[in-house]
């Protein structure tokens, strides 16, 4: 089987997990181009934050017409992570991101960013206990200016790693917003995850660490697989995917790391 068809089924297999469960696509596609087929760090953060905003503009427009989305959350999300993207797009502009070095800090960087990822996952209802009550009663203006944080931060991490805009950030809304309904809360989130991607994917495409036939290859099969997944495949349950993928995260994040 040639490279570009392994793409393919990559793709395939990423879309038919995020189908089936909503979750798994940026987590997966960027480690697993670096470990199984030897992709350069910066050529697969760069080409999995475009793939991840094309397959994400597709889950906002259902959202959408399934009125799934908290428009002023959204806002205040892209206040802090546009702006911090495009920072930090200018700050790595300044490196040679295909040395060693720099190839180094972003594995490093997107370990680290699967481990948070996965306390995330395993941890998210235990967090939302302990912290829920308490943020429920913050006042309107501090809950506002913590999700434009949250966006800033993820905006530097995302950039970075292309990790964290998916786990990391729905568990930091729920506890921000503990009485929004969870289909709101993804909706919200995969929402903010088209700009704060489409400005970083755009950016790496400036700094030539974008791979457009990797891509494509990705998209042809990610298509398809999310259609499939979410039509004809029997849905896993949460209380068993969670664990497992958090495990599955734990590992590949330590691969990285250490």
């Amino acid at each position: 089987m040639s490279v570009q068809l392994l793409y393919v089924a990559t793709g395939f297999f990423v879309g038919l997990l995020v189908g089936q469960t909503g979750m798994g696509g940026g987590s997966l596609v960027t480690p697993i181009l670096v470990l199984a087929f030897g992709v350069p760090p910066a050529a697969a953060v760069g080409t999995d934050l475009l793939y991840a905003s094309i397959t994400k503009a597709v889950g906002t427009a259902v959202h959408g017409a399934n009125h799934t989305i908290r428009w002023p959350i959204v806002a205040r999300l892209a206040l802090g992570s546009v702006p911090a993207t495009a920072l930090t797009l200018l700050v790595i502009s300044h490196f040679d991101l295909h040395s060693r070095a720099a190839s180094g800090v972003i594995s490093t960087v997107l370990g680290v960013m699967l481990l948070i990822t996965a306390i995330a996952l395993l941890f998210r209802r235990r967090l939302q206990d302990l912290g829920g009550s308490r943020l429920a009663d913050m006042p309107t203006r501090q809950t506002r200016m913590l999700t434009t944080l949250t966006g800033a931060v993820l905006g530097v991490l995302v950039t970075i790693s292309s990790v964290g805009a998916g786990a990391v950030g729905v568990t930091v809304l729920l506890l921000l917003y503990p009485r929004l309904p969870m289909a709101r809360i993804v909706g919200s989130d995969i929402a903010h995850a088209v700009p704060l991607t489409l400005v970083a994917g755009l950016g790496h495409w400036m700094l030539g660490s974008v791979n457009v036939p990797m891509l494509a290859s990705l998209l042809m099969g990610s298509i398809p697989g999310i259609v499939l997944g979410s039509l004809f495949a029997v849905r896993v349950p949460d209380a068993v995917l969670r664990p497992v993928m958090a495990v599955t995260l734990a590992v590949v994040g330590g691969t990285l790391v250490f």
